[in-house]
């Protein structure tokens, strides 16, 4: 056997003997993109990044892992937000990049399938999805730069969660690489194959810890014939969650989107983002923007919508509405929504949380909780905005004006995260959402998963990489056993 000491040379020899030189990187400047994650929360090392261009490069690469006990962090888009993608600072795991598998094997309008590979950016699924009028209808804030392989990693959600599901929804098959380096092909098109455990639901959410996920059947809809957009302001989040009981009964599902957003959330944007649009006045408490679907037209559509916003103003749960009458309008107001997150990191680190709470919880918890926060943490900032239509809100806390945000975070993030992720838990919520568990989160799977839970995800763990080296300290602390 080599020394301890030789063994990370023969594995790098190894790679580049089977990628190509140029496709296994060192150099700090080449890895400086990939060792941080987009929020700029971790900041990792890694003995190199490889690029395999197929599956059986990535099961070869696997394979070395194993004989040499080297750690491997699977990475798409690198735009997770809790570390699940960065490797640890020790130096020592290896960089799996997933964006040179970006091919489109197939795509069957019969079956309404799309089989994309892990690299596909998300935006190009929808793209040719849309060229052969079908409609991939995952949609993000980061869909120009997320790939296929992270959000079913992740089991990410979205705007669409309402009527279409997350990503677990969409996907009807995997082919996925496990600790062994052994390629699972299970690219099902069907929609009914109950034969067994469903093992493409171990792999979707876990984060690239179990298996490494190279390929994907995706489930695609028909075009609705036409879309509408609307934006309405309201004085209380219970108002938003009777507009949205109204619309959805009134709509039914063409409703594909209910986002809130809060005034403070929608102020910051206007402060970071001044040349957005502003589709009606500011000032109002909460905001709300509705999508609707609608397999008739344009001008049905904009009666049905009209019809439950005018029903609301009469009502008194709407102060004030705008209905979008051209895609441009419609994509100013939905880029109001996008642009929350980018204001929040131009305004400085902050405290996030991705929790899920019942609809019908949803006022006392928001407005129960920031009375909490803010007898934890005077003078912070609630930017809170989210997915009311299935319950996800990201409750964020950002520091006081002109405070320094970086001592903010170090100070508050245990405080915040106890008093926000108690109260959603108090009422039958989850803390994480959409975003996973990654590094950021494992102390809270820890706290609030039962031990029969987490006892079972060890066992699964265990069976499926017996060896621990697929994205080492994710989801699960590092010394798990």
């Amino acid at each position: 056997m080599s020394p301890p000491g030789s063994r990370p040379q023969a594995l790098l020899d190894a790679l580049r003997s089977l990628l190509g030189a140029g496709h296994v990187l060192q150099h700090d400047a080449d890895l400086a993109p990939w060792t941080r994650d987009w929020r700029g929360r971790y900041q990792g090392r890694a003995l190199a990044l490889v690029a395999p261009g197929d599956t059986r490069q990535v099961a070869e690469v696997l394979q070395l892992c194993g004989a040499h006990g080297v750690g491997v962090v699977p990475q798409g888009g690198n735009t997770g937000l809790v570390g699940g993608a960065t490797p640890d600072a020790s130096g020592e795991q290896l960089l799996l990049s997933l964006r040179r598998l970006d091919r489109v094997r197939s795509l069957s309008a019969a079956d309404g399938v799309m089989v994309a590979e892990a690299g596909c950016i998300v935006q190009a699924v929808q793209q040719q999805a849309e060229a052969q009028g079908l409609l991939f209808p995952l949609s993000l804030a980061a869909e120009g730069s997320a790939t296929i392989g992270g959000v079913l990693s992740t089991n990410a959600g979205g705007t669409a969660v309402l009527r279409y599901g997350n990503a677990r929804a969409l996907c009807l098959g995997l082919e996925v690489v496990n600790a062994r380096g052994e390629i699972w092909d299970g690219l099902s098109s069907l929609r009914k194959d109950n034969t067994g455990y469903d093992l493409r639901d171990l792999f979707i959410g876990a984060e690239g810890t179990l298996g490494v996920i190279t390929a994907a059947s995706l489930q695609l809809y028909a075009r609705p014939a036409a879309q509408r957009t609307a934006l309405a302001q309201l004085a209380h989040v219970g108002d938003a969650v009777e507009l949205f009981q109204r619309a959805r009964g009134a709509l039914g599902a063409g409703l594909t989107g209910f986002e809130l957003m809060s005034g403070h959330s929608l102020q910051l944007v206007h402060q970071h983002f001044p040349q957005l649009a502003r589709p009606l006045q500011p000032g109002a408490p909460w905001w709300v923007l509705l999508e609707l679907s609608d397999d008739e037209g344009e001008e049905h559509a904009r009666q049905r919508l009209e019809q439950v916003l005018g029903d609301a103003l009469e009502a008194g749960l709407v102060r004030d509405a705008a209905v979008a009458q051209s895609l441009a309008q419609a994509r100013q107001m939905w880029a109001l929504r996008e642009h929350i997150p980018l204001a929040q990191a131009s305004e400085g680190l902050n405290i996030k949380h991705d929790i899920a709470v019942p609809i019908s919880a949803m006022a006392a918890f928001v407005e129960g909780t920031a009375e909490l926060v803010l007898q934890a943490v005077p003078g912070a900032r609630l930017i809170v905005f989210g997915h009311l239509g299935d319950g996800n809100l990201h409750y964020n806390v950002q520091a006081p004006q002109g405070a320094d945000a970086a001592a903010f975070l170090q100070r508050h993030q245990e405080t915040c995260n106890r008093v926000v992720h108690d109260a959603a838990a108090a009422c039958g919520g989850s803390f994480s959402a959409e975003h996973g568990i990654g590094q950021l989160k494992t102390p809270e799977l820890l706290r609030y998963k039962s031990p029969v839970a987490l006892e079972m995800m060890r066992s699964i763990k265990q069976a499926l990489d017996p060896q621990g080296l697929l994205n080492p300290g994710k989801v699960l602390p590092v010394r798990w056993r």
